[in-house]
């Protein structure tokens, strides 16, 4: 979706309990996540890498400003979200790159959620220790 004010490319990503709005428009190549650099906030040279990666795959490293706001979750889980975003933004910029983002599982959202805690156990599916006598 392209927002008419600011003529920007407006994407959605989510994992797990993250997500990441992500606004793409051409430019020198600036990454910033929730007002910091994205080395800054993302903190491990990993989870910068797996963030950009849709730009790696796609070779526009360096021609798109990215700006996102992330909530939720850890760390990983934005970055994982950040780089669904983008892809996504990526393709509705041009589809002729749908095919290569694809082909790299980037455009994939990826359904694992936490399963939820049951009365009587100690975590999801964990038990207490049986005593036979």
């Amino acid at each position: 979706m392209i927002d008419p004010k600011t003529n920007e490319i407006v994407a959605l990503g989510r994992r797990k309990r993250a997500s990441a709005r992500v606004r793409i428009r051409p430019g020198a190549g600036k990454f910033v996540v929730n007002g910091r650099p994205v080395e800054d906030y993302l903190a491990r040279e990993t989870l910068v890498q797996m963030a950009a990666q849709p730009l790696d795959v796609s070779g526009l490293r360096e021609s798109f400003d990215i700006r996102v706001i992330c909530s939720g979750g850890g760390l990983a889980g934005q970055a994982d979200a950040i780089r669904l975003g983008v892809a996504r933004a990526l393709v509705e910029n041009d589809e002729a790159i749908r095919p290569a983002l694809r082909s790299a599982g980037l455009l994939t959202r990826d359904a694992r959620e936490v399963e939820r805690k049951k009365y009587g156990r100690p975590g999801a599916r964990k038990r207490f220790q049986f005593s036979k006598r």
